[in-house]
């Protein structure tokens, strides 16, 4: 079983910057993609971005190209998300997603995810 655990999160004004971290409680080097979704009120989850396990691979929702990097540290079973250029709209609850080991493709349906954080509340003031 693996356990996630977001922090980083707060409140901030339009511009300015936040890095999400998510630590695993195992091994994330063992061959699994891991991915950041939000969930605004009353919206649906949608992911935000995802990353193979090799860190080689990563995709973006369309709203946060050129504004979001995500990367992963195996050494330290984390992974991150620097999120810049903040806007209103971003502001969400962010959650931290894992496949199951093997399963290394950086897709973006939350089905293919089996593992979840808790999530962290980022609200970003305009």
């Amino acid at each position: 079983q693996v356990q996630l655990v977001e922090s980083g999160g707060g409140l901030v004004q339009a511009g300015d910057s936040l890095r999400l971290s998510c630590a695993a409680s195992v091994r994330t080097s063992i061959g699994n993609a891991m991915a950041w979704f939000r969930q605004a009120p009353g919206k649906e989850r949608e992911v935000v971005s995802a990353i193979n396990w090799s860190g080689l691979t990563t995709a973006y929702a369309d709203s946060v190209k050129g504004r979001f990097t995500i990367s992963r540290d195996n050494a330290k079973n984390t992974v991150y998300l620097q999120m810049n250029s903040l806007k209103p709209e971003d502001t969400a609850v962010y959650y931290c997603a894992s496949k199951p080991s093997g399963l290394t493709s950086p897709t973006r349906n939350q089905n293919d995810y089996h593992y979840w954080g808790q999530g962290t509340q980022v609200t970003v003031s305009s």
